[in-house]
């Protein structure tokens, strides 16, 4: 028993020589951290320049009196601290436009991910030659640019050449012309082009989950809407989380389809979103200051949802 606790003592002491070798031979840690860093670089670089630089000429002019007479060299750019945020946050026109930016990307996010994973579900369960048509329509709908897209869809339910009025029985009228129901067509424009990523990321999800993994879900007689609620999402929820992301990004910051689509924005403004509201503040009113205002609002509040979001999902304990 006398000699238990120095034979303890030895073993402990060796293998702290043994790591000390170890750990003399392992390469340096400052190595270990700079060498990502190194392979980075040049995208780093390129991000640089395409992406921060703008940010601070977009946020350098939005703390400024920018305008025609500026851009011209007829009066020099002076410094108006918070005064072009204090003039937009006065103005209740953007508050109208921000609600309605914000109620119409819900929306196109909501209806963008639905369609998108029911026709990934979709996928899994057809043959082969319906699923390549599906894809290859839908990968139509996704190379199709935004300004096609969006006068194809104008050419669709025109009030009086469009096949979508006569077959509906609606005669001439204007989709256009009401508010909502110009929100609604550009919605459903904005869905037809978007859709595709949703699909094709959340069909390699599916396609990746064990395949014992349903067949037991369907052997203990679950639905098909409770396989994917119950199953799948949980399983693809870091696949759920940057589709959502992206949609969240690219419908808030939606442009072509409201610009094309509602001739500008509406009448009297009434399909104004926060991009195309920024478009006529800084070039057709030369409001180069305010327009930049707004672009750092809308950044900021992108930024702020996707932070809340991804820190939701940490909290459930999520790896993303």
């Amino acid at each position: 028993m006398s000699g238990a606790p120095f034979s303890s003592g030895g073993a402990v002491r060796g293998r702290v020589r043994v790591r000390r070798g170890l750990w003399r031979r392992s390469p340096r840690p400052w190595g270990v951290l700079v060498t990502p860093w190194i392979y980075l670089a040049p995208a780093l670089v390129v991000l640089g320049g395409l992406l921060v630089y703008p940010v601070y000429q977009l946020g350098l002019i939005s703390f400024l009196e920018y305008t025609q007479a500026q851009v011209s060299g007829g009066e020099p750019a002076t410094f108006q601290g918070l005064g072009n945020y204090a003039t937009l946050f006065g103005d209740p026109e953007f508050w109208r436009v921000l609600l309605a930016t914000v109620v119409f990307a819900g929306a196109c996010v909501v209806s963008t991910l639905a369609v998108g994973c029911a026709l990934a579900v979709l996928l899994t369960r057809v043959r082969a030659v319906p699923r390549l048509a599906l894809m290859l329509a839908a990968l139509g709908a996704w190379a199709t640019p935004a300004v096609t897209g969006s006068t194809v869809w104008l050419l669709l339910f025109d009030p009086d050449f469009g096949p979508v009025n006569r077959m509906l029985g609606l005669g001439d009228h204007s989709w256009t012309y009401g508010r909502y129901s110009a929100f609604l067509l550009v919605l459903l424009e904005v869905v037809w082009c978007s859709f595709p990523f949703v699909m094709v990321t959340v069909y390699a999800g599916i396609r990746a989950v064990p395949t014992e993994v349903l067949e037991a879900a369907a052997l203990d007689g679950a639905s098909q809407w409770r396989t994917w609620r119950s199953v799948l999402a949980p399983m693809l929820r870091p696949i759920l989380v940057v589709v959502t992301i992206q949609s969240v990004i690219w419908d808030f910051k939606v442009f072509t389809q409201i610009y094309v689509m509602t001739n500008g924005g509406g009448i009297a403004g009434q399909n104004l979103v926060l991009n195309v509201y920024a478009y006529q503040k800084a070039f057709a009113s030369s409001q180069y200051s305010l327009g930049s205002a707004i672009g750092v609002v809308m950044l900021l509040i992108l930024l702020a949802v996707t932070l809340v979001y991804l820190r939701l999902l940490r909290r459930q304990g999520e790896e993303l």
